[in-house]
Parts: C-alpha cells; sequence; structure tokens
C-alpha cells in the first residue's frame, strides 16, 4: 500500500484585532480552502484509492473518503470544500493511501473576492521521521505571521516537542504536545495567547517520540501569511540538514514585465551544539558569508551580497563549512509571495513529477481566471549535463499532450527553464477540452545518472492592479 501524508488546511480564517484595514486586504485572516492535486505515477490504474481525514490532534477513527481510480500517468484533483462530509471550519490533516505510488501538491485557494490572489502550495510526504526542521518561523515580523502543522506519521501515538530559537541562537521556548497516529498539531504565531514574544524572528526544531519511548515519525508544513498585506506563501519541512543545498531560483531587481523581482534565503543549522559559517555562492560567482549558531537561522538577501549586479537571475549553491543546514528560498516583490526548500546535494533523480501544471491560453491569462506555470531545472549532480533532457506535458488522462527537449548543455549548478509553450502547446491543464482548469501536470527525464531539482512557479494575472502574482512549490522524486 503507497501512502501519501500532507496537513491540510481547510478553511484557516484567523481573526487579528487591533488592525484597521479590512479584513480581506490581509492574508492572516483571510479563509483558505485546500486543493488537492494528485498524480499516479505507478504503472497500473488504482484500484483503491482512499483520503482519510483527522480532525484533531486526538482523533483516532478519521472521515473516510473514497475517491475515483487514476489511471497510470494521470491526474486529478480534489476540493477540499466540495466534500460533503467535511465540514466548513475544518483544521486538520489527512492520509491519502493507494496501490500505486501517489504524488500530491497541496494548493491553498483563498476566499474569492478578497484581495489575496496568490494561492501558496507545498507538497504531501511519502514518509516521516523522528525530526523536522523549519528554517523560518515569524512572529509580527517582515509584516507576516507563521501558520504550522505537524502530523504523526507513526503507528502509534507521538509525544511531539518544538523548540524555536531565534536568530541569535537562544532557544526561546520549548512545548510539547501528543498527537494521535495520523492527527497533527498546530502552531500559530498570531494567535491570541500565543508564547512566542513579539516580534520574532527564527526558526524550529521539532522531535518525536513515541508513547512508549523510541523514535516517532512525523512531518511538518508551513504556511506564512501577511499580517496586513495579501502576501501568502507557503513550503515544507525538511527532516535533515546537508552541508550543500541547491537553490533553481536567485533573484536580484530583476526586471518582469516592469516588476522588479527579488529573493532571499533562510538558512538553518541543524545542529544545536555547534556554530558554522555558511556561504551562498551565485551562478555569477558573487558570493556572500554569514557564521549561523547551533539552531539558528541567517537570511541572505542577493541584493545584499557584495558586488550583486541589478537585473541578476540566475542560481544558487548554498555550503556550511561545519555542520548540516537546510535552506529555504523566498522570491518576492513585483506580484511574487513564494517559497521553495532548496535541495540538498545527492537528493536529486533522473526523473521528477510536477502533480499541478497550468498554462492559460492568452484569453484567459489576460482575464486573470487562469494560471501560467514556469519549471525552473536546475543540475545538482556532480558532473555537466551533455545529453538531453525531456520535459513531457502530461494531461489529466495519462496522455502526452507535448514534450520541450531540451539540448542545452547544464553546468553543475546552472539552470535551464519549460514551460508548455515549449512544447508548442498554447493551453494546457484543461480536461474535457475546454472545461474547467482541472488537472494536467509534468515528468521531466534527464540522462540516467543525472540529478535535477525542480521549482515551479504557478502565476496568476491579478487584473486589479495588471500585476502577475505567484508561488512556488518543488517538484517531487519520481519512481
Amino acid at each position: 500500500m503507497k501512502t501519501r501524508l500532507f496537513t491540510v488546511l481547510i478553511i484557516l480564517a484567523i481573526g487579528l484585532a487591533g488592525i484597521a484595514k479590512p479584513a480581506q486586504a490581509q492574508a492572516y485572516s483571510t479563509a483558505f480552502t485546500t486543493s488537492i492535486t494528485f498524480q499516479n505515477v505507478g504503472t497500473a490504474d488504482t484500484t483503491t484509492l482512499q483520503i482519510l481525514f483527522y480532525a484533531t490532534p486526538t482523533t483516532t477513527t478519521p472521515i473516510q473518503i473514497t475517491r475515483p481510480n487514476l489511471a497510470a500517468g494521470a491526474g486529478t484533483s480534489v476540493s477540499i470544500g466540495t466534500l460533503g462530509a467535511i465540514n466548513p471550519g475544518f483544521k486538520g490533516s489527512a492520509v491519502m493511501q493507494a496501490d500505486q505510488p501517489l504524488l500530491a501538491t497541496l494548493v491553498q485557494v483563498p476566499a474569492s473576492g478578497g484581495a489575496v490572489k496568490v494561492r501558496p502550495m507545498s507538497n504531501g510526504f511519502a514518509a516521516g521521521a523522528a525530526q523536522s526542521l523549519i528554517a523560518t518561523v515569524l512572529k509580527n515580523t517582515f509584516g507576516a505571521n507563521t501558520v504550522f502543522s505537524v502530523q504523526n506519521v507513526d503507528s502509534e501515538d507521538n509525544d511531539i516537542t518544538i523548540k524555536f530559537y531565534n536568530t541569535s541562537a537562544t532557544m526561546v521556548i520549548s512545548d510539547t504536545f501528543t498527537a494521535a497516529p495520523g492527527a497533527a498539531v498546530y502552531w500559530d504565531t498570531g494567535a491570541a495567547g500565543d508564547p512566542l514574544p513579539s516580534p520574532f524572528n527564527g526558526s524550529a526544531v521539532i522531535t518525536a517520540v513515541r508513547g512508549g519511548g523510541g523514535d516517532g515519525a512525523i512531518v511538518s508544513s508551513a504556511m506564512e501569511l501577511d499580517i496586513s498585506l495579501n502576501g501568502a506563501k507557503a513550503f515544507e519541512g525538511v527532516a535533515q540538514g546537508a552541508t550543500d543545498f541547491f537553490m533553481p531560483s536567485a533573484l536580484c531587481k530583476f526586471n518582469s514585465s516592469g516588476a522588479l523581482q527579488d529573493t532571499s534565503y533562510a538558512v538553518q543549522n541543524t545542529d544545536l551544539v555547534n556554530s558554522t559559517n555558511v556561504t551562498v555562492t551565485y551562478d555569477n560567482a558573487v558570493t556572500d558569508t554569514k557564521p549561523i549558531g547551533p539552531g539558528a537561522k541567517a537570511s541572505f538577501v542577493a541584493c545584499n551580497a557584495t558586488g550583486m549586479p541589478t537585473g541578476y537571475k540566475g542560481a544558487a549553491i548554498v555550503h556550511s563549512d561545519a555542520t548540516p543546514v537546510i535552506a529555504v528560498g523566498k522570491a518576492y516583490n513585483g506580484g511574487l509571495s513564494t517559497a521553495f526548500v532548496g535541495a540538498a546535494a545527492g537528493s536529486g533523480t533522473a526523473k521528477v513529477a510536477l502533480p499541478y501544471v497550468r498554462w492559460a491560453n492568452a484569453a484567459n491569462w489576460a482575464n486573470g481566471t487562469q494560471q501560467r506555470s514556469f519549471i525552473t531545472i536546475q543540475n545538482i549532480g556532480t558532473a555537466a549535463i551533455t545529453d538531453d533532457i525531456t520535459v513531457q506535458y502530461v494531461t489529466c488522462t495519462g496522455a502526452i499532450a507535448g514534450t520541450h527537449t531540451i539540448s542545452d548543455d547544464v553546468a553543475v549548478g546552472a539552470k535551464v527553464n519549460s514551460n508548455a509553450s515549449n512544447a508548442a502547446l498554447t493551453e494546457f491543464g484543461l480536461c474535457g477540452g475546454g472545461g474547467p482548469q482541472y488537472g494536467g501536470g509534468v515528468l521531466i527525464t534527464g540522462p540516467a545518472a543525472s540529478e535535477l531539482a525542480v521549482v515551479v512557479r504557478v502565476m496568476t494575472l491579478d487584473t486589479a492592479t495588471n500585476t502577475a502574482v505567484g508561488e512556488d512549490y518543488n517538484g517531487i522524486n519520481a519512481p
């Protein structure tokens, strides 16, 4: 039985007292409904496909939803708001199970009619670990609050301990919760009575042990939400660090249709005893080095690196000289409100799947009703890629609508790009020929010995401001 594990934010409606701006202009006060896009990456049709929903940390009998079976290679989606068995206001976790391997990407859809147009995106998990690290946690800092969930993916109760470290490497708070198998606990830095000091800028180290002793198994997922503006982003927690992380996106005042866009990296030291020095090397040879204390994080802003030219667009490698680290990238300004997890050295594969890819036709892009996806593929292996990389655009039925063949050589750390128009498609992601935008994914295949890391930027045109807004998610290693 193949299982995908993920946290679900169904109606995340959190009110903030004392904020004068209208609620619809605040991402933190916006209601989100989760849409799950999933893809069968097995070699046969599924014969069983279910989603089990857990409403509280103590839930032991989940709500069981059976979904139609999927053909091999096919993808589809389900909006939690359309499931009659799930009540509005649900905030919990879920397990998807099938007899073929599935990949899942979660899309948090903001309430219609509000100012928040971006859709935060994150991925499901195939398995958990005894530790999960969240590289950046904010409370009333940079105009944002963080909400994150920690799911018990073990077979028995887990005691989950969450420790918060500030940027000075001081552990500020430690708290422990218990969650039943499949269930999740939530932490909301903006909630009334939250014990974190305000403002807070730091990271979280989360560990799990079984009630009877021994390592537990958990996963985590975070949303970072603007308090008074409309930016929203999501990213996954990471089980362990590495001394080298690859970052497929790096920007410094890059001009995208008149909008200037930037990136920063949150890098967390996973060692709770020893400090390290971290160097970010951009692919134009510009570097930036900072010390990071035990458990703490440091921020690397591309434009702050000495010698970084305005208008830069590229990629980067994060290197720690003493301890393992993790890295989360953020792209912002010019309509972007994105987050993606860096790829650890040695974690790439030659085949990467993207369950959620869209390409609106010209009219539907211009009227803001549908999205476009832009794919970045980075070589994170130890040798240049000199053979072809193929990017197959796969419909909801599993048919290949078009293929983009990339013949360019790709140096270690360098990147190439793709979108549906490169595969001669004017429209992609509609099922049933012009029906609702409902399904479509991509399968990327490199040479046999290659290692790829992929980030997808999904954009929507905000017609009120004529600005393209977008969020990132990571490609998923495919079998």
